[in-house]
């Protein structure tokens, strides 16, 4: 008989039974009938207030421009900031999950969100707009993290169908504004200042929901108080994951050619011939692509264990669209404003394979702030490169060959990404 079986037999009785017990498991408490309908509500209105903030700024931005006085070199940092508030804001989401719950810091986020918009028209000075953006951006910044940690958490079977809605929200929300930002200003008297104003209220809206679903999380969370909660550290090290590193280069390099594509795409048209107003027209088309897509895709991708394939058809679009703009771009124009629409759609099936490549809520946040925040960085090279090749060359021939060229990476990493692996399991955790 071996040493530790006789200690074993050695111990009270009650001690031996109670070791043998299996822990209990986790405290839960029923989910209010109300709670599911409130959160649809909630994921939309959230999604469509992730983007408004940035389109409606680039319809008004050279009137905004005049009337803060803004230098070319303020104007320059504020088209940058987008990015860079996504990826510094980003890796602060998984923290404050854990401390707060994402319920919470989602609708925090949507108050920030609300308020940058609310306050930045009464700005007098570029200082104070550029400050009241960035509240907004880091809001903006948080709910892109933690709403693909949302539909794990609460649509656990349904990632695909949910992820779907929440980003055809997001790409109405963002032609929404580009589109109609000018028009409505015109209406509401030709400031600019209320032209932004009115989004302001949008948001303010989407605050509403997410108060009553971070009532409900929080009686939840006192419910399991008695619970052990998980440790700081929770979740896998998702920089030893290959998948986590794909799903970053691939999302970074999705984000470099969308913000492109809305940069410099009406100035490639104009170049062509096109009229400005056609050429704002072929910019809309492009993004309205991503509405109907943005929904079939992520449900398409969630029922394929493998959603490889996907992402290969979607940068073979694109390269079709840009090259089709480098040898006709007038000519072919909405054929090709479509070809790079289809291909933009890269980024709900991005946020999809993040929902699909964790097992767990914590591996989600934790693969979610990782993937965005570190392809947010990569992203922001790109439209200032494309600008100093167009400026230096004084054409389109070389900036649509490294716009085209960086598409074979990107398939490449999306066959990576798409393998029916998890986080967990690359890095020997256990469920």
């Amino acid at each position: 008989m071996s040493d530790e079986e006789v200690q074993i037999l050695n111990r009270p009785q009650a001690a031996r039974t109670a070791s043998q017990q299996p822990l209990p498991a986790p405290a839960t408490t029923p989910q209010p009938a109300w709670l599911g309908p409130v959160l649809l509500v909630g994921i939309v209105l959230a999604a469509l207030n992730l983007r408004p903030a940035i389109t409606s700024l680039g319809a008004l931005f050279e009137e905004t421009r005049e009337g803060l006085g803004m230098s070319g070199t303020v104007a320059g940092l504020i088209t940058s900031v987008p990015a860079l508030c996504f990826a510094v804001f980003g890796f602060t989401a998984p923290r404050l999950s854990r401390r707060f719950g994402p319920a919470a810091v989602v609708c925090a986020g949507m108050a920030a969100v609300a308020a940058g918009l609310l306050i930045r028209p009464f700005a007098t000075n570029a200082a104070g707009f550029l400050a009241a953006s960035a509240l907004t951006l880091a809001g903006i910044a948080l709910t892109n993290v933690l709403l693909p940690v949302i539909v794990k958490r609460w649509f656990p079977d349904r990632v695909g169908t949910m992820t779907g809605l929440y980003s055809m929200a997001l790409a109405a929300g963002t032609s929404l504004a580009a589109a109609a930002t000018v028009p409505m200003t015109q209406a509401l008297g030709g400031s600019w200042r209320t032209g932004l104003l009115v989004w302001g209220f949008l948001a303010l809206a989407a605050v509403l929901p997410w108060l009553a679903i971070g009532a409900a999380a929080r009686k939840e969370k006192a419910a399991a108080a008695g619970v052990p909660a998980a440790r700081p550290d929770a979740g896998p090290g998702v920089m030893r994951s290959r998948t986590a590193w794909a799903l970053a280069c691939y999302f970074g390099l999705q984000a470099t050619g969308a913000y492109i594509t809305m940069g410099w795409l009406p100035q490639i048209f104009r170049d062509a011939g096109v009229s400005a107003s056609t050429a704002g027209v072929l910019l809309a088309v492009t993004m309205v692509m991503g509405v109907p897509l943005a929904f079939v895709i992520p449900g398409l991708a969630g029922r394929m264990k493998n959603q490889g394939p996907i992402a290969v058809g979607l940068g073979l679009f694109g390269l079709v669209g840009y090259l089709g703009l480098y040898f006709a771009p007038a000519g072919g124009a909405w054929v090709w404003a479509l070809l790079l629409g289809v291909s933009n759609c890269a980024f709900p099936l991005v946020i999809t394979m993040i929902g699909l490549r964790a097992k767990s809520p914590a591996g989600v946040v934790k693969l979610s702030a990782f993937a965005q925040s570190t392809g947010y960085l990569i992203s922001i090279p790109g439209p200032l490169l494309i600008g100093t090749l167009y400026q230096h060359t004084g054409g389109w021939d070389l900036p649509l060959a490294l716009m085209a060229g960086l598409l074979v990476p990107q398939i490449v990493l999306g066959v990576l990404a798409g393998r029916d692996r998890t986080i967990e399991d690359e890095c020997g955790m256990r469920d």
